[in-house]
């Protein structure tokens, strides 16, 4: 069945060889009607709407977007969008928009000019869902007033759940733990004053001959396993309470101990980590870590807390087998950090939410993950960027500010 016909522009398309001068003159007044009625439509909406075509170029911008990038009616039409919006990838998005299929880029922005403003970014191809290359719209909407609003509340709600989650935790974990620990050094006493029972005669006195058949009594040989038993198992408590402080370190809101760190070597680490898993699950991994990447002013262990929750959630996200990508590069003022998957995609509706505590996809999954991840990355003054297609994967990609950042020099005037 045809599609409906959406305006009067496509109700007339297919009689236009038979139209007189008369007709036509009235669908030409027509036309100009609805172009000045959505002319009118899109300046008078708050949110900023821009059109660019498949070169990158502005070619439609309403009025909230000189508002809200200061670009100017006369001089920025024709521009390249790259010359506002440096920091997003053109060359990724139009490449998005030639292969087609229903998707959309999010990213939340701060800008300096011609105020400071935090903006809510949403990329979509013009033509949908269509193969080909037509042009990008980008929707822009401000988010700094509520932003402003809320950020105090949402914190106190944050630190509230997270802390309680972080005392439940400790005493659900950290108790048994305890007296396991106490119960294994009771045993190990135990074991001790056996071991110093068997060294003597029956009347107390220790005698050589003895105390040297002892050390080679089956008895003796099975209180040396018990004693290292014993201490494997210490072993494995001492490390299940370091996870467990860990774990809530790691909640609690921490300031980020920076020094300048090689971000590869951060990657190979939680790599390393996580290699059983990945390995168990099928998954091949593929590496493209540059050597050209500078070092960063990070904390290491945040920022690896980082890649373990993205990994987890990549290695998750692919049932049978798939390919886990980490991709690490230079970009302008900064390195970015990649982690791909060939999962199942996020569906649009779930983008907006997908950062907001305790809310999760997964049927086990504590919806805190994401929320530490974009806490981390705002806390090292980053900014995340999602882009998930339904059916064939989502990327997560992480852009950190360099230690020393490059002078940028403007463009002279002609």
């Amino acid at each position: 069945m045809p599609a409906a016909k959406s305006s009067f522009f496509d109700k007339v398309l297919g009689r236009l060889g038979r139209l007189d001068d008369k007709v036509l003159r009235s669908v030409v007044g027509r036309l100009a009607q609805e172009r000045s009625f959505l002319q009118t439509l899109f300046h008078t909406i708050e949110d900023g709407v821009v059109v660019v075509n498949t070169s990158g170029k502005i070619v439609f911008f309403n009025e909230a977007v000189t508002r809200l990038l200061g670009f100017d009616r006369e001089k920025s039409e024709g521009q390249p969008i790259s010359q506002f919006l440096p920091e997003l990838d053109w060359a990724h998005l139009l490449k998005m928009d030639l292969e087609g299929g229903a998707r959309v880029q999010r990213h939340e922005l701060e800008v300096s000019f011609p105020r400071p403003r935090f903006l809510s970014l949403y990329v979509s191809p013009l033509d949908g869902a269509a193969a080909g290359s037509s042009g990008l719209v980008l929707i822009l909407h401000d988010v700094t007033e509520a932003r402003q609003q809320t950020s105090e509340a949402i914190e106190s709600e944050r630190v509230k759940a997270l802390t309680l989650l972080a005392a439940s935790v400790a005493h659900e974990i950290g108790n048994p733990l305890n007296a396991l620990s106490i119960h294994l050094q009771l045993m190990e006493r135990e074991l001790r004053k056996l071991r110093e029972m068997s060294d003597l005669d029956g009347s107390g006195a220790r005698t050589g001959a003895a105390a040297a058949s002892v050390k080679t009594s089956p008895q003796a040989e099975i209180m040396d396993r018990l004693s290292q038993y014993l201490n494997v198992a210490q072993g494995e408590i001492t490390r299940l309470d370091y996870i467990v402080t860990e774990f809530l370190q790691a909640l609690r809101p921490v300031k980020p101990q920076l020094r300048l760190t090689q971000l590869n070597e951060v990657v190979r680490d939680a790599l390393a980590l996580l290699h059983p898993e990945i390995t168990n699950r099928g998954i091949r991994l593929v590496e493209k870590l540059s050597a050209r990447v500078p070092a960063i002013s990070i904390d290491p262990g945040q920022i690896k807390q980082v890649l373990v929750n993205l990994i987890k959630n990549a290695i998750q996200a692919m049932t049978k087998g798939g390919v886990l990508t980490l991709h690490t590069a230079t970009a302008t003022d900064g390195v970015t950090l990649t982690v791909e998957d060939t999962g199942g995609g996020i569906p649009t509706e779930q983008l907006n939410r997908i950062f907001e505590p305790f809310y999760t996809t997964k049927k086990k999954g504590s919806g805190l993950g994401l929320m530490i991840v974009q806490r981390i990355v705002s806390d090292h003054d980053g900014r995340i960027q999602l882009e998930s297609h339904v059916g064939k994967g989502t990327s997560f990609r992480i852009w950190f500010p360099l230690h020393e950042r490059p002078p940028r020099l403007l463009e002279a005037p002609r």
